[in-house]
């Protein structure tokens, strides 16, 4: 049922009021660096402020990693150490407060439990991301999942 909601939004066609006549192409085109030329020298922008807080975020589809909820640089994550497994391994958790890594973590690539971490799944910052509060260099009509098919269970 998903995949057919799905198959049918993929196939609808792009509506005349979907396209925006309004925007300047050479303002939209801007980015990060702002209105300089490739030839000239910016400033850096100032490093925006991280969203640090204990409450999870909502995920969006199914298996979407959670993102990071509090700052993590000088961390040590590499073959020789993952500071985040201090706080999120098994043993951890009760004296850290975090919670575990998922169980999925710990299969191996023929879905066999290891241990330990299995080694396909070390390097936390390959999904997990850190969040930062900055504004929407461009806008954004994502719809998760459940707001697209709850019209139609509600037929049925």
């Amino acid at each position: 049922m998903i995949t057919a909601a799905l198959l049918a939004l993929a196939a609808a066609p792009l509506l005349a009021q979907d396209i925006r006549t309004d925007v300047d192409p050479a303002a939209a085109l801007k980015g990060l660096r702002g209105p300089a030329a490739l030839s000239q020298h910016n400033e850096a922008p100032t490093m925006t402020q991280l969203e640090d807080g204990a409450e999870r975020r909502v995920r969006n589809y199914p298996e979407q990693p959670p993102t990071i909820p509090h700052d993590i640089d000088g961390y040590q994550v590499d073959l020789n150490a993952n500071k985040c497994l201090s706080c999120h391994a098994r043993t951890r958790t009760g004296e850290s407060g975090a919670p575990m890594v998922s169980v999925t973590h710990f299969m191996d690539r023929d879905g066999q439990f290891l241990a330990a971490v299995s080694p396909r799944r070390y390097f936390c910052t390959q999904c997990h991301v850190p969040q930062h509060r900055v504004a929407e260099e461009v806008g954004n009509s994502f719809v998760d999942i459940d707001s697209l098919i709850a019209p139609r269970a509600d037929r049925q």
